[in-house]
């Protein structure tokens, strides 16, 4: 994979026929989707089926389960993920035409014009940051249009097209996705160097967040003053003058727009006292334990007062706010022991969801199964995230998911199995064969135990799995 510049874009209207190659992953379907609803012609392929595709079919789109070049029918444009091979059969049959290839995030940039884009990034928290923004916009009847990285609980979506001027997108900095889009209002909830495969090095990383702030059109930024990350960027924003964007800051420190306090967080929600430009308060309550989703919460908060959302109906929308998939989902309780998903996949975000999980055990313990996705991951992060696993009582591992890489030399989950025995002790820390999870994770767990699945691979189907186990092989899902 890599980096992808900015493109000019043209209307969606002057597009074409579309076809999406990968049409099925969590982006690219949510693009589709739209298009679909705007009336464009619309097909698509993936390597396998899956009920995402039965759902785009349902919505008007040709799909395809495999990749051929005949697949591509009368398409004027094809658009592309950045895991597509270069020798993709339809790939190469689009370019010896001489389509249109657009990259995935070209393809959502074209819906941003004529809207008025509000983008969310951040190395953590931008898809829950952002799946809160539009439902709090939901809620305050603007009718957003959305596309974020997960399928929202109320609606079941990932990608809705509302009548309202707004799009809230989940802007995605791994492979630069974030500079192609024409958005008005950005969020940045925190940076921390990830994607180094793509990057190079953090200073690359960290230039393009300042890239996303200072990009021409932006009105306004939000930042948390809480993340070092992200609060070096205000700087930045600074040094624009009159002719920048209006500069927010939220977060505990003193210096933010939108102070917290008193965050508290119980099993199943997490409260604050919040201060607005020092003369606004209020009590946030979000449906979703953690810290973190205090700051997400603060972050939408802001948002929404600086598109005139008043504060009664911001924290009404943000308490209607029930979660999204694979973000601290609750997949069963059995027998006393409840089964958590999560797809944090970066240390930080790791160390966040179990700190939520610790907090939901109460007094019981708290049992994680992770699997490290990406070796060059796993290679340049093994000991942070031995250190943010080492909140767990019991650790089971997986193999590393490898996505889109080839194995590097030396790279295996060793490397976090010994940073976690370091913390924990080897005797907590149990790296098994995948088909012996759902087992070793049920011997291990009893009543009053929280058990939760992490990662961004493969590692979701472990949950249900132990759920079916745990209740003697009947479908706990």
């Amino acid at each position: 994979m890599t980096l992808h510049e900015p493109v000019e874009l043209v209307p969606v209207t002057e597009l074409g026929d579309v076809h999406l190659i990968a049409v099925g992953g969590a982006g690219m379907s949510g693009v589709a989707a739209l298009y679909a609803d705007l009336g464009v012609r619309v097909s698509g392929s993936d390597r396998a089926d899956s009920p995402v595709l039965q759902q785009l079919a349902d919505r008007g789109v040709r799909v395809h389960v495999g990749h051929a070049a005949e697949q591509l029918g009368g398409a004027d444009t094809v658009v592309v993920s950045s895991a597509i091979a270069v020798d993709n059969p339809e790939l190469v049959e689009a370019r010896r035409r001489g389509l249109r290839v657009w990259h995935r995030s070209a393809a959502l940039g074209a819906l941003v014009l004529g809207r008025r884009g509000i983008a969310v990034a951040g190395t953590a928290g931008k898809t829950t940051t952002s799946a809160m923004l539009a439902t709090t916009l939901v809620h305050a009847g603007l009718d957003p249009s959305y596309v974020v990285g997960a399928p929202l609980q109320q609606t079941g979506t990932s990608a809705a097209l509302g009548a309202g001027e707004h799009l809230v997108i989940e802007a995605d900095e791994s492979d630069g996705s974030f500079l192609q889009y024409p958005a008005e209002v950005v969020v940045v909830t925190n940076v921390e160097a990830d994607h180094l495969d793509n990057w190079g090095t953090e200073e690359a990383y960290r230039d393009g967040f300042r890239r996303f702030v200072t990009a021409p059109g932006v009105q306004a930024v939000v930042l948390c003053a809480d993340d070092p990350g992200a609060a070096a960027l205000a700087d930045r924003v600074s040094e624009l003058g009159d002719d920048g964007p209006e500069l927010v800051l939220y977060g505990e420190s003193p210096l933010a727009d939108l102070v917290l306090s008193d965050v508290v967080v119980d099993a199943r929600s997490t409260r604050a006292h919040l201060v607005w430009r020092g003369n606004e308060e209020g009590e946030l309550v979000v449906a979703a334990p953690g810290h973190h989703n205090a700051l997400d919460a603060a972050a939408v908060y802001a948002v929404a007062r600086l598109l005139g959302v008043d504060s009664a109906t911001a924290l009404a929308g943000l308490a209607a706010f029930a979660g999204t998939s694979r973000r601290f989902e609750r997949v069963a309780e059995v027998g006393g022991v409840l089964v958590v998903d999560d797809y944090a996949h970066h240390p930080t975000k790791v160390r966040a969801a179990l700190a939520a999980g610790r907090a939901a055990a109460g007094p019981g313990r708290l049992l994680v199964c992770f699997q490290p996705h990406l070796f060059t991951r796993t290679r340049d992060f093994a000991d942070d995230f031995g250190a943010a696993l080492a909140l767990a009582d019991e650790l089971v591992l997986l193999d590393i998911y490898p996505a889109r890489e080839e194995p590097i030399p030396g790279v295996t989950t060793a490397l976090v199995e010994q940073a976690s025995a370091r913390r924990l002790g080897a005797e907590h820390v149990h790296w098994v064969p995948r088909a012996e999870v759902a087992a070793t994770l049920a011997a291990l767990a009893r009543p009053g135990d929280l058990v939760m699945t992490v990662g961004a691979g493969d590692v979701t189907t472990v949950a249900r799995e132990l759920a079916a186990v745990l209740a003697g092989g009947e479908d706990a899902g």
